[in-house]
């Protein structure tokens, strides 16, 4: 399940490039999570699941939908409009380093110092990379808004176990999408105008986004995090710089470079020894208190 993961959701930001490179950011995704919360709404009634929540699930389920769908995905939607696909997937992918720096500085998580050297070794693969691009005239606004993207998928990490124990796990996927479906339409309609180029490329990038990286991955997300913990969840990420870029330089023709490939191979390191550091007693809690 994790390597089925981390393989679906390295692959969105490739298939995202060739949707906003066709048709407003914003507006489609608010249609991929209309259409892909309904199908698991609709899935989730036939398994004899409900809606009936507890108030601690109800309350991670919104903060997801909007920290995730809307604010993540749609920030990554709009700065892939400029940002190259390799370039979001890496900035990305730095989640796992994030969510132990978080634990460490509001949640009193402890790293010993495996973790703190492979933390370090993270971020500095990750700047090694900006820096690369950032002198090659890399968008400066669309990697920004990557970056805040990540830090909103921060705080979602830390509080998707709250979201999913209990039951429902398909329910909770199709309601999360919702919400994030109604706070993208409000901003899409009143900021975008609907003009898309047709063609079955964007078809094809679009069907394969609402069902693989937005239905199945999330569904595979919850259930992996439910069963082993976010934090040995989190672990199956060292593999998305390496697929992300990969993916992107394999469909899109996207150029990589020595550097990029020394920092990923950082990244990857310092992700894998941050995350088995932490296997230890010490893990990172859910700001839900489960």
């Amino acid at each position: 399940m994790g390597v089925a993961f981390a393989v679906m959701w390295s692959s969105a930001f490739t298939s995202a490039r060739i949707i906003v490179a066709s048709a407003p950011p914003l507006t489609t995704l608010a249609i991929r999570f209309a259409i892909a919360g309904l199908i698991a709404i609709a899935i989730a009634r036939l398994l004899g699941q409900d809606w009936r929540l507890t108030k601690g699930q109800w309350r991670a389920t919104l903060i997801f939908g909007l920290c995730q769908n809307a604010l993540y995905l749609g920030l990554n939607f709009v700065a892939m409009q400029t940002v190259e696909a390799s370039v979001a997937a890496i900035i990305a992918s730095s989640l796992p380093l994030w969510v132990a720096l978080a634990g460490r500085a509001f949640l009193g998580d402890r790293l010993n110092a495996a973790g703190l050297v492979g933390l370090l070794a993270g971020f500095a693969g990750v700047v090694l990379i900006m820096g690369s691009r950032i002198s090659a005239g890399v968008d400066l606004g669309g990697l920004a808004l990557c970056g805040l993207g990540v830090l909103a998928l921060t705080l979602a990490t830390l509080l998707v176990r709250g979201a999913s124990s209990g039951g429902n796990v398909l329910m909770i996927v199709g309601l999360q999408m919702l919400v994030g479906s109604v706070i993208l339409a409000f901003v899409g309609l009143g900021s975008e105008t609907w003009v898309v180029d047709y063609s079955w490329t964007l078809a094809a990038a679009f069907t394969y986004t609402v069902l693989v990286p937005g239905l199945a991955a999330t569904w595979v997300w919850f259930t992996l995090v439910n069963r082993i913990g976010s934090v040995r969840a989190s672990t199956f990420h060292f593999l998305n710089p390496f697929l992300g870029v990969a993916i992107a330089a394999l469909l899109l023709g996207e150029q990589i470079t020595r550097i990029d490939y020394l920092g990923v191979a950082i990244i990857t390191a310092g992700i894998l020894v941050v995350q088995i550091s932490k296997r230890s007693p010490g893990r990172v809690k859910s700001l839900t208190g489960t």
